[in-house]
């Protein structure tokens, strides 16, 4: 759920950066401009969020293997073509920028005190517990099978100028 949520953060910069409309990485269209575009927010989302392969091409309407495409192309694209080099080099540069403005937290306590503080609560009956990370820190929020989702939105929410990932144990 998390990866489908950067990825679709991903390609909505790339689409602000690169100036096209919401959504044109999406489009069946083969202007240089959007396959740039689309090829870009790929090949940042394989190699610097490890996002799924599956998560990827079902957002760009492509099956998987146009991923791999992607990724194996970028090297001789970056080098021989103008348009994709500039427009790599926009939207990675945006990207690093955002990134670096995110925050960690130090410790674990401070993580889960900032969590209870912000909408995210614990069940008395744990059914399911989340992992979250956040830089060194960890913390372990306790909820139940019907609630576990509302504590997903929360924690995201929460966490959304940080750096974070959570698993679902």
């Amino acid at each position: 759920m998390k990866e489908e949520l950067n990825f679709r953060a991903l390609c909505s910069l790339a689409t602000r950066v690169a100036g096209l409309p919401e959504g044109a990485l999406a489009f069946k269209n083969r202007s240089k401009n959007i396959q740039a575009a689309r090829a870009s927010a790929c090949y940042i989302a394989l190699t610097e969020e490890n996002i799924d392969r599956n998560i990827i091409a079902k957002i760009l309407k492509k099956d998987r293997t146009a991923t791999y495409h992607y990724q194996v192309t970028h090297k001789k694209k970056f080098k021989k073509c103008d348009v994709y080099r500039s427009t790599f080099t926009k939207i990675y540069k945006e990207y690093k920028s955002l990134e670096g403005d995110k925050n960690i937290f130090e410790s674990d306590k401070k993580l889960y005190n900032f969590l209870l503080k912000n909408n995210v609560s614990e069940s008395k009956k744990s059914d399911v517990k989340l992992e979250v990370k956040s830089g060194e820190a960890t913390c372990f929020i306790k909820t139940d099978y019907f609630n576990y989702l509302n504590q997903l939105k929360n924690i995201s929410l929460a966490l959304n100028n940080h750096h974070y990932n959570v698993n679902i144990i």
